[in-house]
């Protein structure tokens, strides 16, 4: 595994490896025998802002040895509009590795090409790549396993995090999605061709029905970075879509409750809900920390 792009890009048996190794990281945390990143620099690029994915990236690195240098879109001059492609050829000839949150998914597979540096995507419009494989994590530490369960996605079914829990879908094999979200909002008829016969993945517009019998009950923001222009018309397109309890009432007893975090009580989650379930979306947001650690191990090997 030369990069992480997407999870469309792992196997199955790299999803297991990842996670195992994961395991071993929360673990062994503070008492790691093997320190892979020692004596290397690694850079963040940040065109949109973060809480988690900065900390546990920076903590991650620093914790397997390394150092890191943080670097914002004013930091660059891709904010005066050098191509990426001279970006990476520079910082790739200085950096032992690169993790990068933009919009454009093109952006991070030219940046990795152009630097030959180890690249790992950590949000774009495309994917959120580490947040499901930490979210797979987080189901197998919690209920067991993932493997025979069902993920209940509801909110925007189409942006970055509900693809790449189509891909997980389609890599694994082994667990049912099911997308309760608006038509308009559905994943397109293109990409859940892509998928191929192996994803158990079910789309509906009725949330009480994709609710009924989960194992998990999952959501995201309803307005990400960029879509601000929109927010009003979004809110109104996807109320009623929000877990509270009348779903959670639908759902298996003891089905999990996460969120990739972070969260607008009163929109795509009650109150009483996220608090009601802190414990699971606050280990969820931990876990970030292990699986990327996990990543960038396998990345230095």
């Amino acid at each position: 595994m030369r990069n992480l792009l997407s999870i469309e890009s792992l196997n199955r048996d790299e999803i297991l490896r990842i996670l195992a190794l994961g395991g071993e990281m929360k673990a062994t945390r503070g008492r790691h025998a093997a320190h892979p990143l020692r004596h290397r620099c690694w850079g963040m690029f940040f065109a949109k802002s973060s809480t988690r994915t900065r900390v546990s990236f920076e903590v991650g690195i620093r914790e397997l040895g390394g150092d890191v240098l943080f670097l914002s879109a004013n930091d660059l001059q891709l904010g005066r509009g050098e191509p990426i492609e001279d970006t990476a050829r520079v910082v790739g000839r200085m950096l032992h590795g690169a993790v990068i949150r933009t919009f454009a998914h093109s952006d991070v597979e030219t940046f990795a090409q152009a630097s030959g540096l180890p690249t790992i995507n950590a949000l774009t419009d495309a994917e959120h790549p580490c947040q499901i494989l930490a979210d797979l994590f987080t189901i197998q530490e919690l209920l067991g396993d993932w493997r025979g369960k069902t993920v209940c996605y509801l909110g925007d079914g189409a942006c970055n995090v509900p693809i790449s829990w189509l891909w997980a879908a389609a890599r694994r094999g082994d667990f049912r999605l099911v997308i309760a979200a608006p038509k308009k909002y559905q994943p397109s008829a293109e990409l859940l061709a892509r998928l191929g016969p192996g994803a158990d993945v079910h789309c509906t517009e009725d949330p009480a029905e994709a609710a009924a019998g989960a194992d998990v009950l999952y959501t995201d923001v309803w307005v990400s970075m960029g879509m601000e222009a929109d927010a009003a018309g979004r809110m109104e397109d996807l109320r009623g879509y929000g877990i509270d309890a009348a779903l959670v009432a639908r759902a298996k007893p003891g089905a999990l409750v996460m969120h990739c975090l972070p969260a607008y009580r009163g929109k795509e989650i009650t109150a009483e809900i996220l608090e009601a379930n802190a414990d699971t979306i606050f280990t969820q947001a931990e876990n970030r920390l292990h699986v990327q650690k996990a990543i960038l191990s396998l990345l230095a090997g």
